[in-house]
């Protein structure tokens, strides 16, 4: 993978696999950015990338959305997912309410939803994923478009 990279996504599998191929490259390169700031829709397909992700990290971690729970944290063996839904944040009161920024200093990786409500909390360099829905035909087609911000 380079960056910026803009890629097609006929189903969700497609978005899955483009989750787990960014996972694997921050793996292995630690000087690349914890944090991944997703941009979508309702319904456009984050989840189906955070899952993807998790696989490559905490393979047997069953990913859902955190509507409610605003985070879910996902172990595996050389770190941690969390990953953060921020539909609902309103203010930056309730982002210290969750400990968003004691997360952020963790050991683990970032993943947030809805990153466009927290636009002022994001780190200075971070990866920023948009998921499109691009075609009136094919319901699951997908442009992802995914670059870091701040290098």
């Amino acid at each position: 993978m380079t960056l910026p990279e803009s890629r097609a996504s006929l189903s969700p599998s497609d978005t899955e696999a483009f989750g787990e191929e960014l996972a694997r490259l921050i793996l292995n390169d630690s000087a690349l950015p914890r944090f991944v700031a997703l941009y979508g829709d309702l319904g456009v397909g984050k989840t189906a990338f955070v899952r993807g992700f998790t696989k490559a990290i905490a393979p047997e971690a069953r990913v859902k959305s955190p509507t409610f729970a605003l985070v879910n944290q996902y172990k595996g063996s050389r770190c941690s997912v969390f990953h953060f839904d921020m539909y609902r944040i309103e203010s930056e009161d309730d982002l210290y309410s969750i400990g968003f920024y004691d997360y952020m200093d963790g050991n683990g990786i970032c993943l947030v939803e809805w990153s466009e409500n927290i636009e002022y909390a994001l780190p200075d360099v971070y990866f920023r994923v948009e998921i499109i829905k691009d075609s009136s035909d094919n319901a699951d087609s997908r442009r992802i478009d995914a670059d870091i911000v701040g290098l």
